[in-house]
């Protein structure tokens, strides 16, 4: 497995390796300069021992101390549905403390925002999830 002491960008975890042709495009759209050249700061993590990693999997792996809040998870949801809707997985939550799991999944293009607002901490992780539409997708605010 890779190292869990992420260095300094969001980790984004491949954890569906059955559709390579879509995961280099949802690489290419999270990477892609969105609103004023706005980008998520992401570090990929492509490895095959996270093959169907959960959000409650990664919050049994997460080292105490860890300093990210949150992680992205691209499942086969992700790589399947029109939308392409990555999953954030919170990792700590000041009001639920360490270790929350809650989750919001959020389109390609808008996942600058969620990454740069929540790392910056502009912004909490209850104004993205409260933001989802029906489906609990975020698509950025109306």
């Amino acid at each position: 497995m890779t190292d869990l002491r992420w260095r300094g960008d969001s980790p984004v975890f491949r954890t569906d390796f059955t559709h390579p042709a879509e995961w280099a495009a949802i690489r290419a759209a999270i990477v892609e300069p969105q609103e004023d050249d706005f980008m998520a700061n992401v570090e990929f993590v492509d490895d095959r021992s996270y093959e169907g990693l959960t959000p409650a999997r990664l919050l049994e792996i997460v080292p105490a101390g860890a300093a990210h809040r949150f992680a992205f998870l691209v499942d086969e949801q992700t790589l399947t549905h029109p939308d392409r809707p990555i999953q954030v997985v919170n990792l700590y939550d000041y009001r639920a403390g360490p270790r929350s799991g809650d989750t919001f999944r959020v389109i390609p293009s808008e996942m600058w925002s969620v990454q740069n607002n929540l790392s910056l901490a502009n912004m909490d992780w209850a104004e993205f999830a409260d933001s989802t539409d029906e489906d609990g997708i975020f698509r950025g605010f109306a």
